[in-house]
C-alpha cells in the first residue's frame, strides 16, 4: 500500500514502523472473513482494512475525528487478521501506534477517560487484591453485570517445596493471582511433579499489557523495565542458579512480555536486556510436550474423563501462533479435549479489558462462543487465559477452568 506521510511523522519512529507495516498491505480483504466486530457489525471500517485505511489517512495528514477512534476502539486486538493475512502485515503493532496517533488528537469525553483511568491504575494496583476479596465476599449481593466479573474464591491449595535442578521464573502478574490464585499454585505442583521449580519474584508485577493496550503507553513501558529490573538477577547471574525460562500461564500476558524486545527496541539501556528477556518468555503452554511426557501414566484413574472443551485464546493462537498443544498433549495423556467445530479461531469478546469497555460487542461475542462450546456437551471448559476464563464463567454454569488446573487435578 503506496504511502505519503506527512512532515508531522516523518522520520519519527513511529512514522517509520507504521509505513514500513502499511507498504505490506495489499487490499487483498481477506482479513474481513475473519474479524470479529466485521462479522457482527458488518462496517468495513470495523474491520482491519478499514481501521487500516484510517489510519493511513492520519499518518497522511487528516485530522482524526471521534468516529476514527471509535472504529479503533472497536478492535479487539485478536491479531485473527494476522493469521489470515498472506502478505504478513503486522496489525496489532500498526493499531498500537494508530490509536497513540489519535488519542493525541482526540480528547475523550470525561466520563470515558475516568472509566479508563480507573482500569489501567486500578487493576495493576496493589489495592486491587483486597478490592477483589471484598467483592467475593459480598459477590451474591453484587448486580448480575458485576458479580460475572468477580469469580468464587476456591482454596488454591499449596505451594510445592521442593527444589529441583531445573528452574524456571514463574511472573505472578497483578489480576490473576487476586482473581484465580490457584492457577499459580496448580502450576507450580504440575510443573514440580515434572522435575521442574517455579521460582516466585518478590519484586515486579503487572506485566505491562493493561496500561500499554489503553494508550498509556509510557506508563506501561515503566511497568515493563520494572519487571525485567526484577527478573534480571535471575537471568543474569548464570551456572546453576539461573533459570532456563520465564514461564508465564496467562497467555495475555505472555505475549506481552515476548514482545519486550520490540517495545524497548529503541531505550539504549534496556533493549539488550529486554530481547534477552523476550528469548526466555515461553507460554505455559509451550512446556506442555515435556509435561505430558513426564506425567505419563501418573495420573489418578479416578481423573474426570468426560469431554473437555477448549477455547485458544486469542493472544495464544494468532498473537503467538501457538495452535494444537493443548488438544494434542492432554490427549496424550487421555483426556478428551476438543475445539467448537465451528469458529474456534474467532475471540470470545474478552480482550483485557475490551469487555468492559465495550460490552455489548464482548457479549455478542462471549454468547455466541459459548453456544459452539456447550455443542460439544463438556464437563469442563478450558482456556489458557485469565480474561477468557472470567468472561466466558460469567456466561455459563459449566465449570470454566485453565487448563493446568485440570492436569494438577488429575494428579491429585
Amino acid at each position: 500500500m503506496q504511502t505519503q506521510l506527512s512532515p508531522e511523522y516523518q522520520g519519527t519512529p513511529d512514522g517509520i514502523a507504521a509505513e514500513a507495516i502499511l507498504r505490506k498491505c495489499v487490499h487483498c480483504g481477506f482479513c474481513t472473513a475473519t474479524c470479529p466486530t466485521y462479522q457482527l457489525l458488518g462496517d468495513e471500517l470495523d474491520g482491519p482494512r478499514g481501521r487500516i485505511y484510517l489510519m493511513k489517512q492520519v499518518l497522511e495528514g487528516a485530522t482524526p475525528t471521534r468516529a476514527t477512534q471509535l472504529h479503533l476502539d472497536r478492535c479487539l486486538t485478536c491479531r485473527n487478521c494476522e493469521s489470515t493475512c498472506p502478505s504478513g502485515v503486522d496489525y496489532g503493532h500498526l493499531v498500537d501506534i494508530g490509536r497513540k496517533l489519535v488519542d493525541a488528537k482526540v480528547p475523550r469525553p470525561p466520563r470515558e477517560r475516568a472509566v479508563r483511568w480507573a482500569l489501567k491504575e486500578g487493576l495493576p494496583s496493589p489495592a486491587f487484591a483486597p478490592a477483589m476479596r471484598v467483592g467475593q465476599a459480598v459477590r451474591g449481593l453484587l448486580p448480575e453485570k458485576l458479580r460475572a466479573k468477580v469469580p468464587q474464591r476456591h482454596d488454591a491449595g499449596a505451594w510445592p517445596q521442593r527444589r529441583h535442578a531445573r528452574k524456571v521464573l514463574m511472573p505472578e502478574g497483578c489480576v490473576q493471582p487476586s482473581m484465580a490464585p490457584n492457577i499459580d499454585r496448580a502450576t507450580a505442583r504440575v510443573l514440580d511433579a515434572v522435575g521442574i521449580s517455579a521460582v516466585r519474584v518478590p519484586a515486579g508485577g503487572c506485566c505491562g499489557a493493561v496500561k500499554f493496550h489503553l494508550n498509556d503507553q509510557d506508563g506501561a513501558l515503566v511497568q515493563v523495565r520494572a519487571n525485567i529490573d526484577a527478573w534480571w538477577p535471575y537471568v543474569a547471574q548464570g551456572g546453576d542458579a539461573s533459570v532456563e525460562a520465564i514461564v508465564v500461564n496467562a497467555s495475555g500476558c505472555s505475549v506481552m512480555v515476548k514482545d519486550y524486545g520490540h517495545v524497548l527496541r529503541g531505550d539504549p539501556a534496556y533493549a539488550d536486556k529486554a530481547r534477552r528477556i523476550s528469548a526466555l518468555a515461553r507460554d505455559l503452554t509451550e512446556l506442555l510436550p515435556q509435561i505430558a511426557e513426564g506425567l505419563a501414566g501418573r495420573l489418578s484413574a479416578s481423573a474426570p474423563r468426560g469431554v473437555v472443551a477448549f477455547h485458544p485464546p486469542c493472544t495464544l493462537q494468532h498473537g503467538q501462533q501457538l495452535r494444537g498443544l493443548v488438544e494434542r498433549h492432554m490427549g496424550e495423556l487421555g483426556f478428551d479435549v476438543r475445539v467448537a467445530a465451528s469458529e474456534s479461531h474467532l475471540c470470545c469478546g474478552s480482550a483485557g479489558t475490551y469487555s468492559v469497555l465495550q460490552p455489548e460487542i464482548a457479549l455478542q461475542l462471549r454468547d455466541r462462543k459459548l453456544g459452539h462450546l456447550n455443542a460439544l456437551q463438556p464437563e469442563t471448559i478450558v482456556s489458557a487465559n485469565i480474561g477468557c476464563i472470567t468472561h466466558l464463567q460469567g456466561g455459563c454454569s459449566t465449570p470454566v477452568r485453565h487448563w493446568v488446573e485440570v492436569l494438577d487435578a488429575a494428579l491429585a
